[in-house]
């Protein structure tokens, strides 16, 4: 849907900026880029009366969405990319403190491609409109990811990403 192209523009948008301030070599740039703007291939599986639901989802539709992570992964796994695509789809919802989703994993285990694509996700989720609320803009934003740093999200990209809000480099 036109929603969720732009919502995965913006936030490939904003992961090229963390990622060449975090000064990433430009191939393993190309791939972040490549997976950040198809991170959310899985939700062509989810219902788009669930994907544009205006009021709070249901438990079982939580869940159902939480599967967009895993099923762009497996829609992936056989495609020869020169980077490890389908497993930083799978991985974007991971948490730095393992409760993230599909698999629990944490820290350096997530690689770091799916470390940037969190915070830039949560950032751009966060900051613009979404079906079921306005956005909340960039400061409640950027207050959500200076709160998760080192617990939700990679310290350092959490830390890189503030700095360009501050410098002005990511703006909504």
């Amino acid at each position: 849907d036109p929603y969720t192209a732009g919502h995965q523009n913006k936030v490939a948008e904003i992961c090229v900026k963390i990622a060449k301030k975090m000064q990433m070599k430009s191939l393993k740039l190309e791939g972040l880029e490549l997976a950040a703007t198809i991170h959310d291939i899985g939700k062509i599986y989810i219902p788009a009366e669930i994907l544009n639901k205006p009021g709070k989802l249901s438990p079982v539709e939580f869940e159902l969405i939480k599967m967009h992570a895993q099923v762009g992964a497996d829609i992936l796994q056989d495609i020869d990319f020169a980077w490890p695509i389908a497993e930083i789809i799978g991985q974007h919802h991971e948490r730095y403190n393992g409760t993230g989703y599909p698999n629990g994993i944490k820290g350096e285990d997530i690689l770091l491609e799916a470390r940037i694509i969190a915070v830039a996700d949560t950032l751009e989720a966060m900051a613009s409109h979404r079906p079921y609320r306005a956005g909340l803009g960039i400061d409640k934003a950027a207050d959500e990811i200076r709160r998760g740093a080192g617990t939700l999200y990679d310290p350092a990209v959490a830390q890189t990403c503030l700095e360009l809000i501050d410098e002005g480099e990511i703006k909504f």
